[in-house]
């Protein structure tokens, strides 16, 4: 079982891209041998504005993944380990978050939209998949 993080983008992909984008994010998400894991980040970065904009059908998506979900809540582990990365790696505040809380819940791969060479493949705490790969 391979233990998968996901960032934000690869959800929304998976609900709001078309074509090739999609069927890629859904290939990942159907896996059969993979157990995602998730942090209150990660859906705080998605759920409120389903909620604000009125997708039903974008949270209904959004709640089927959560439930499912793995989560790792230790806010205050998931913030120290952040602080650590970013200073490291250079990251962005809410990669630092996803990062550290992927890292904690013992993720093997962290799936992600981010182009390669962004400051999220200087981390050293997991290994990083880009999702059109």
């Amino acid at each position: 079982m391979v233990r998968t993080f996901l960032d934000s983008g690869v959800l929304l992909a998976a609900v709001r891209s078309l074509g090739r984008d999609r069927e890629r994010a859904l290939e990942i998400l159907e896996h059969p041998d993979r157990r995602f894991l998730t942090s209150p980040f990660v859906h705080l970065e998605l759920v409120p504005k389903a909620i604000f904009h009125k997708k039903g059908l974008e949270k209904a998506f959004y709640d089927e993944y959560f439930n499912a979900a793995e989560w790792f809540r230790d806010l205050d582990k998931i913030e120290a380990a952040a602080q650590i990365e970013a200073s490291k790696s250079g990251l962005a505040a809410m990669d630092a978050l996803h990062l550290a809380a992927a890292n904690l819940s013992r993720a093997d791969e962290f799936v992600t939209t981010e182009r390669p060479g962004k400051p999220i493949y200087r981390t050293s705490l997991i290994r990083i998949v880009h999702l059109f790969d």
